[in-house]
């Protein structure tokens, strides 16, 4: 199964933005649905008929019967709605690579991203720099997408760190366009593809960050 088109540049020719592909569990997910459907009709068809048709004159009786039927019930419901995505798994597979054949840079609906932080402590400034960082590195047009940092603890230190990621920005953005980099957070990259400037790069986010 292909996915083709998107908004105003479909046509029956495009290329494929993603395949679907059913997996091979899924006669397996379906049967086992089935058995336990009927097991579960059957245990709230022996509650009805002890609840209505074989009442107890105990009230103590009755309301646990009452009880576990309630319970069975919301279980049995709770069960029902989490089998939309096992009754038909599949693999999907993306081709994002597609994309920019279909529609124009232009056409790209805009984003905006918003990042909250409050206490410098519990979220160092740095995990915060990184995630503005690898959003803005994204694989999208600069002019669609829009990064807001809301800092509540209105903190100096995050504000000297972004301050700091600017200038570094002004580097690690067009370098990722360049060379295609697939992990654009700088600590993901440095540690994938330089595991030996780790430490340093470490040691540069802490020189930073004081």
């Amino acid at each position: 199964m292909e996915g083709r088109g998107l908004r105003g540049g479909f046509t029956p020719y495009a290329p494929p933005l993603h395949m679907s592909k059913p997996l091979w569990r899924t006669a397996f997910n379906r049967l086992f649905a089935v058995v336990y459907f009927s097991a579960v009709l059957a245990l709230l068809y022996r509650h009805v008929r002890n609840l209505f048709f074989y009442p107890t004159t105990s009230f103590l009786s009755f309301s646990i019967t009452l009880s576990l039927f309630v319970s069975d019930l919301v279980l049995a419901f709770m069960w029902a709605t989490a089998q939309a995505y096992r009754v038909s798994p599949i693999r999907r597979r993306e081709f994002l690579e597609n994309l920019k054949r279909i529609i124009k840079d232009e056409d790209f609906p805009g984003i905006d991203v918003f990042i909250c932080t409050a206490d410098p402590y519990k979220e160092p400034p740095m995990n915060v720099v990184n995630t503005a960082l690898s959003l803005m590195a994204y694989d999208y047009p600069a002019d669609k997408i829009s990064v807001y940092v809301s800092d509540d603890g209105g903190s100096a230190l995050t504000l000297f760190a972004f301050m700091e990621a600017a200038k570094f920005a002004s580097h690690w953005l067009p370098f990722c366009r360049e060379r295609n980099i697939m992990e654009r957070s700088p600590p993901a990259y440095f540690e994938a593809n330089h595991p030996s400037s780790t430490p340093h790069f470490e040691k540069i986010k802490v020189i930073n960050t004081l």
